[in-house]
């Protein structure tokens, strides 16, 4: 005696398979960016859309452009700046010096009054 679904390779709520029965799609442009990597996307966009001037390439993330001969330059990204880095730009040498040898004799004051300190 078989066992299981009488009708095989379907899902529930699956409609009829093709174009006629679902309609026809709306007309589509597709349009060529380039990436600085030379990767070419081609996205598809609606004939009444307006169509942007870059587009980001989804295999590196780079800005890409229609011209192929010519594409946008990768963009400019700082480094990551530690908070030493930042407290470096605002405070010259000498005055860090008096701060860390303020900073160590209240700790040395703090501790040779019997505080405990971690």
């Amino acid at each position: 005696m078989p066992v299981g679904s009488a009708i095989r390779g379907s899902r529930v709520g699956a409609g009829p398979v093709g174009e006629a029965e679902r309609g026809d799609s709306a007309p589509r442009l597709y349009v060529s960016y380039y990436c600085a990597n030379g990767h070419e996307t081609r996205p598809a966009f609606a004939l009444d859309a307006t169509i942007p001037d870059e587009w980001d390439c989804p295999r590196c993330g780079l800005p890409a452009n229609r011209d192929a001969e010519n594409p946008p330059p990768p963009p400019h990204i700082l480094p990551y700046k530690t908070h030493l880095a930042y407290v470096q730009e605002r405070r010259e040498p000498a005055d860090a010096k008096v701060i860390l040898d303020e900073a160590l004799a209240n700790l040395r004051q703090r501790r040779a009054d019997g505080e405990a300190i971690y």
